[in-house]
């Protein structure tokens, strides 16, 4: 078992042991992680288009992706494993979305302790080869065109997978972000929590190691002297209309968020980061 899983399974926290890197890695950090990336996006696409990329082929993709990383000299500081093993039901996951970095690392921290799945942009489901590993986690996808529409799409898919005992991922934000924009974060994360009587549990997410690319987002920058930082909180019960719970992962994200060094924008007048009510 690695440290990552161990730390998992049976302990609250983990930080990458100092030694990890490689000489080469540190000396060209990008080349050599993405090097190794397109290696496990490959193996991981090709096993899926063959109907065989199990849970557990998927956590080991994860794991692969974050050792990569630590090769390259980048460190992770993870928090709050407590909060998900100590859960009795499927629940929605409500993070900030920094950079690529967290949709290859998040399978690894939360699906070795109850499935999991994400709502996903249709655009990321026609890349070659990642497309079909995510096809194969039954993710929830959304046009990112219309609000009114993704609301629908995530009330009543997000429903279905919770009803199947798999929790859900949201990421509230319109795009990708190195700040934390409180008009950009939305509330369709506790609008299915409220919809489906599921606890919250907020993630607060910074991963700008991971840069983006001036000619593929995807495909930026590695950067080791920035710290990659995940934390869980406590999970939340939506009571009333979900106002009071919103703002809560909002707090707790910004918290952290400033504790990390990362600027928090302020929403602006009451209706910001609304959306539609549910149909």
């Amino acid at each position: 078992m690695s440290n990552l899983l161990k730390a998992i399974s049976e302990l609250n926290s983990y930080v990458t042991p100092a030694g990890q890197s490689g000489f080469f890695s540190r000396l060209l950090p990008s080349f050599t992680h993405y090097l190794r990336l397109i290696s496990i996006v490959v193996s991981a696409g090709r096993l899926a288009g063959r109907g065989g990329y199990s849970s557990e082929a998927w956590v080991k993709s994860s794991l692969d992706t974050v050792r990569s990383l630590e090769l390259s000299g980048a460190r992770f500081y993870l928090e709050g494993f407590e909060h998900i093993r100590g859960l009795e039901q499927p629940c929605v996951f409500i993070g900030n979305h920094m950079s690529t970095l967290e949709t290859f690392v998040l399978p690894c921290l939360i699906e070795p302790l109850r499935p999991v799945t994400f709502v996903t942009k249709a655009s990321l489901m026609k890349y070659p080869f990642f497309g079909k590993v995510l096809g194969s986690r039954n993710p929830i996808v959304v046009g990112r065109t219309s609000p009114r529409e993704d609301l629908t799409v995530v009330l009543k898919e997000g429903s279905a997978r919770l009803e199947q005992g798999v929790s859900v991922i949201v990421f509230p934000q319109s795009t990708r972000s190195f700040h934390f924009d409180l008009a950009e974060f939305n509330s369709i994360g506790v609008k299915l929590a409220r919809r489906t009587g599921a606890l919250i549990v907020p993630v607060a997410i910074k991963t700008d190691v991971w840069g983006m690319g001036r000619f593929l987002k995807d495909a930026g920058p590695i950067d080791p002297q920035r710290e990659v930082h995940f934390r869980f909180g406590a999970p939340l019960q939506v009571t009333g209309k979900g106002r009071e719970e919103h703002e809560q992962v909002c707090a707790f994200i910004s918290g952290a968020l400033t504790e990390w060094g990362v600027e928090t924008i302020a929403a602006v007048g009451p209706g910001a980061a609304a959306l539609p009510e549910a149909p």
